[in-house]
């Protein structure tokens, strides 16, 4: 699998240019890389700001070009999760990837990935659109803007790192994680999401806009939404944060 990286010194999102060339007819190829050195508009889940200073971390998108049913996106936003924990992993960094799509270093978010839906009739387009950030060269100052607990690998690290360079790096752990997604989404990726996130049976919160949903960690269903159990009742939940 190749990937085809562009690069573009300022961009308002890079999920939304995707987004835009596409709706507007243009050809993408699959595995088509956007990045940024400095996105002015980043944003994650529910429409929140991704802080982000120029030329400081890694934000980029990728088209992945696949017929898939709607429900099973968030699994590869899942497996991706697994690629940025390796990538991270392999510097021995004690990372690990948080539900929904979080990846944490000492228990600070240090990457944030969201996956979009593309079905486009202008070009027969269909796949997943999926932004990356990841908290490369951020201070401690910096980070102190973010309003919860995060980290950078400069902080990590203790040094300062190229992007590009952290980009090819962590290629090959996209890959890998994408081909092991493809033989059957979730439950290709379960085995090792559940050793990572569990234990099974461990208390959880979890914030659903004003809802707060307190139980034991039960697993995860046939698409990784999060099974709670509360007091011997199983309940399914698509969406939330956990604190």
């Amino acid at each position: 699998m190749s990937f085809y990286i562009k690069w573009h010194d300022r961009l308002d999102s890079t999920n939304h240019y995707l987004k835009k060339i596409i709706y507007e007819g243009d050809i993408v190829r699959s595995k088509t890389i956007i990045v940024a050195h400095n996105q002015t508009k980043g944003v994650g889940r529910l429409d929140r700001s991704w802080i982000s200073p120029a030329y400081t971390n890694l934000c980029f998108s990728f088209f992945y070009a696949v017929e898939v049913p709607i429900p099973a996106i968030p699994s590869f936003t899942m497996a991706m999760s697994l690629a940025i924990n390796d990538y991270l992993r392999s510097f021995r960094m004690n990372s690990q990837p948080k539900w929904p799509n979080d990846v944490l270093v000492n228990n600070k978010k240090i990457a944030g990935i969201l996956s979009e839906h593309i079905d486009s009739s202008e070009n027969s387009t269909r796949g997943i659109i999926t932004g990356i950030g990841i908290n490369v060269n951020m201070t401690k100052d910096q980070i102190k803007e973010i309003d919860k607990p995060a980290t950078s690998i400069l902080i990590e690290k203790g040094k300062i790192s190229s992007i590009k360079e952290t980009l090819e790096a962590l290629i090959p752990h996209l890959e890998y994680w994408i081909n092991e997604w493809e033989k059957n989404h979730f439950e290709s990726i379960r085995t090792i999401w559940e050793t990572l996130t569990g234990p099974i049976g461990k208390e959880l919160e979890v914030h659903d806009g004003k809802d707060k949903i307190k139980g034991k960690l039960y697993g995860y269903g046939k698409h990784g939404e999060l099974l709670i159990d509360q007091e011997g009742i199983v309940r399914t939940i698509w969406s939330g944060e956990i604190p």
